[in-house]
């Protein structure tokens, strides 16, 4: 197992040394935080006890957590399919009008996601939001706190979760073979026949992953039940956040941990055994790239073109408002109505300039790039060890980093807080809770199953020639990865710091369990300046920071994926032979 690792008829002691690094970051980041969790439920006073379990069937409002997170997810996982389905059959594979400007709007929720846009829906829908107040001034006695509870909360997520469907089942359906479709036409099969038995099978397993997702993110809501749900409404999410605050209660919040965590195992192996099995493919030699569909019907032409905007409305109007209301000034932001008389760049000016308030922003800008490009690093390494040495060892350490995936990211967080609210040895007897360190080490482990496998999908496509042609030249591995495999996957690399840093900059399930009081990050201060409570002064301060992250997301994932990161480049980088190498070598 070992012959491998060695180099020559010596053991090749640099890769040891990475070995032992990642098996004790696995054991204390991977390992015994879980440890802690299931030693936190099941052992009371050093036996075994099923206390804690029988403490939540007997608790009311944790029986009532769980069913409303299941009801959620399942809701979810009808509307998230219906609307998304819908957005990119409306895009990519019908003849729409507006069919660019539409993308971008349905787009949107890649930058305008996760707390931001519960935010953003708040101050459209919520008690002094401008649909609120237009509904008051025409209904009689209109009730202004409509929007709360599981409504608004299945409302919400319905258009946040599409965002996998505009990434996903896009890239899908634009691979289809329109020969399959033109055949279809030919037998007379009608447009409807077409769509239901030609099209939507050949994406079956695209789709069902794609349902278990939205019933994955449903079940483990955290932030639209906090914002949207109001106080009668919770699910198990923010009670897990309730009940770790108390010493007394963190066994109740291991269960419904627990309880997550085996709900995301099942859903898991249903995606698996999903990915196993076949799927509708064309078996053209050469397929035809797909042109889009004119719908024949005039009626339905115009039902589907009325649907189409409507959805436009419904997810362009919370980033119309937050920009806009961005500029208006604190009596405005109040009243909930926009006077373009009144515009001023006085909120701009108090956040960009006032030293406390940008801290907050820093902080966030801080821990998102140091983790996702730790990430990033760490992971090149693991994907490179794992694809160059196929051995046991190198099987065990890529199924260990792929452990946060067996869990939900709140079962990571309650994991670090109980197994290291005392000092270990392994740790130098250093105590994690209450540290600044606890939330950045939060971050890497949850983006960490999701960049070791796009990192290691990379590195399983490239031309083993250029290995080759490397070692042939006498370059030794480490040389080899830094000359030659990083450059071919640096824009998948660069990709991935992308995502992992726009998800992490708002982020609020992780930070509300692990973030410093000293060192607040932009989703707990735009949670606490969302509060109903909360001063308009709060609430303009959200605004510009909903703005400034947006352009932010939006700058970055250009650079990544638009014109910023130059086609030709990628495609230059793509193709390098073995003559490329040579000139590497000799740098």
């Amino acid at each position: 197992m070992w012959s491998k690792f060695r180099k020559g008829k010596k053991l090749n002691f640099g890769l040891i040394l990475i070995l032992i690094f990642f098996a004790w970051l696995i054991f204390s980041f991977l390992i015994w935080p879980n440890l802690s969790v299931l030693r936190e439920t099941f052992v009371k006073d050093g036996s075994i006890s099923t206390r804690a379990i029988e403490k939540v069937s007997k608790s009311k409002r944790a029986l009532t957590g769980i069913t409303n997170s299941f009801m959620i997810g399942i809701v979810l996982s009808f509307t998230v399919n219906i609307v998304g389905i819908f957005i990119v059959l409306i895009t990519e594979y019908y003849k729409v009008w507006g069919a660019k400007i539409l993308r971008i709007a349905f787009m949107s929720t890649l930058v305008f996601g996760g707390i931001l846009l519960n935010n953003g829906y708040l101050l459209v829908y919520g008690q002094n939001g401008i649909v609120t107040n237009m509904l008051n001034g025409i209904i009689p006695n209109f009730n202004k706190g409509w929007f709360i509870g599981a409504p608004a909360v299945i409302f919400v997520m319905t258009f946040a979760c599409t965002s996998n469907h505009m990434l996903f089942f896009r890239n899908a359906v634009k691979s289809i073979d329109f020969q399959t479709i033109q055949a279809a036409e030919n037998l007379g099969a009608d447009q409807w026949t077409i769509l239901t038995k030609v099209v939507l099978p050949q994406f079956k397993p695209t789709l069902t992953t794609l349902t278990v997702m939205a019933f994955q993110t449903g079940l483990g809501a955290m932030a639209a039940p906090l914002m949207v749900g109001g106080e009668g409404f919770r699910t198990i999410s923010p009670l897990i956040l309730d009940f770790a605050k108390r010493v007394s209660s963190r066994d109740i919040a291991a269960v419904l941990a627990l309880l997550l965590g085996i709900s995301q195992m099942i859903l898991l192996m249903i995606m698996t055994r999903n990915e196993r099995r076949g799927s509708y493919l064309s078996i053209s030699k050469t397929k035809t790239k797909i042109e889009k569909v004119k719908i024949h019907n005039p009626l339905v032409n115009t039902i589907v073109h009325i649907l189409a905007w409507l959805l436009f409305v419904i997810y362009s109007l919370p980033i119309f408002m937050v920009v806009l209301f961005s500029f208006m000034p604190y009596t405005q932001i109040a009243k909930g109505v926009i006077d373009l008389s009144k515009f001023t760049f006085e909120n701009y000016a108090k956040v960009l300039g006032d030293a406390s308030v940008l801290k907050t922003f820093i902080t966030s800008v801080i821990y998102s790039g140091l983790a996702s490009f730790t990430t990033v690093f760490l992971m090149i390494v693991v994907a490179w060890i794992v694809t160059k040495y196929k051995t046991r060892i190198a099987l065990i350490l890529e199924y260990a980093f792929y452990i946060p995936w067996l869990v939900p990211s709140l079962f990571i967080a309650l994991g670090l807080i109980l197994g290291y609210s005392q000092g270990w040895p392994w740790l130098f007897n250093n105590v994690l809770v209450g540290s600044l360190v606890i939330l950045l080490i939060a971050y890497i482990i949850n983006t960490m199953p999701s960049t070791l496998r796009y990192i290691k999908s990379s590195l399983l496509s490239l031309d083993p020639n250029l290995e080759n042609a490397s070692r042939n030249l006498g370059a030794s591995s480490f040389r080899t990865l830094v000359k030659v495999i990083v450059p071919v996957i640096l824009p998948t690399a660069l990709a991935l710091f992308a995502l992992n840093f726009n998800g992490l900059l708002v982020d609020y399930d992780l930070s509300a369990f692990l973030y410093h009081p000293t060192a607040e990050t932009l989703g707990i201060m735009i949670r606490k300046n969302a509060d109903p409570m909360a001063s308009v002064d709060a609430r303009a301060i959200n605004l510009v920071y909903s703005v400034v992250l947006m352009i932010i997301s939006t700058i970055v994932m250009y650079l990544v994926y638009g014109r910023g990161f130059d086609r030709k480049k990628k495609n230059k980088i793509s193709k390098i032979d073995e003559n490329e190498v040579i000139q590497k070598m000799e740098m």
